[in-house]
């Protein structure tokens, strides 16, 4: 099962495309968005990724995904399934193809560490870069049951190279 998008060489217009829609999502957040990120292969220079945009928007904790919902919807974005308790996700396609992904977590969240540490790391590492490309091409072959599956077998790589850092 193929997945949302194929995986490509990098593309220097990622960091374009990560500001362009930051500035649309901003105002949806208000005083709410503590901050906002470009995280995801697409973030990393010279890494081959799925050319789907991933934004991660740190919130307040006192905030409500609900009373966002619609602006999302009006911007294009629909509500998919949340990652993890205050972990909130949507996602955007055009014409049909996967184009972003915004991720909210509530301030503290464990994510928020994880997602910036592993992609500073893989900025600054680029043996561990070119492994992480290796191994997300491999994946994306062998892949039969989608998103899911590739998610989940990237996660050990991951897991290792965060487990170094500490």
């Amino acid at each position: 099962m193929p997945l949302t998008s194929p995986i490509r060489p990098y593309d220097p217009t990622w960091p374009q495309q990560y500001a362009e829609e930051e500035i649309r999502l901003r105002p949806v957040f208000s005083s709410a968005l503590l901050e906002i990120h470009h995280v995801g292969s697409t973030a990393v220079p010279g890494l081959a990724a799925k050319g789907e945009i991933d934004i991660l928007a740190v919130i307040n904790p006192a905030s409500t995904i609900e009373d966002w919902t619609r602006s999302f919807e009006s911007l294009g974005y629909r509500r998919g399934a949340d990652l993890s308790k205050g972990h909130h996700f949507f996602k955007r396609d055009v014409c049909g193809i996967r184009t972003h992904k915004l991720h909210i977590c509530r301030e503290d969240h464990a994510q928020i560490a994880r997602m910036l540490r592993f992609r500073e790391h893989l900025r600054r590492h680029p043996a561990d870069r070119m492994r992480y490309q290796e191994l997300k091409l491999r994946l994306e072959l062998e892949n039969t049951r989608g998103i899911q599956e590739y998610i989940a077998a990237k996660d050990p790589f991951i897991s290792a190279i965060l487990a170094g850092l500490d």
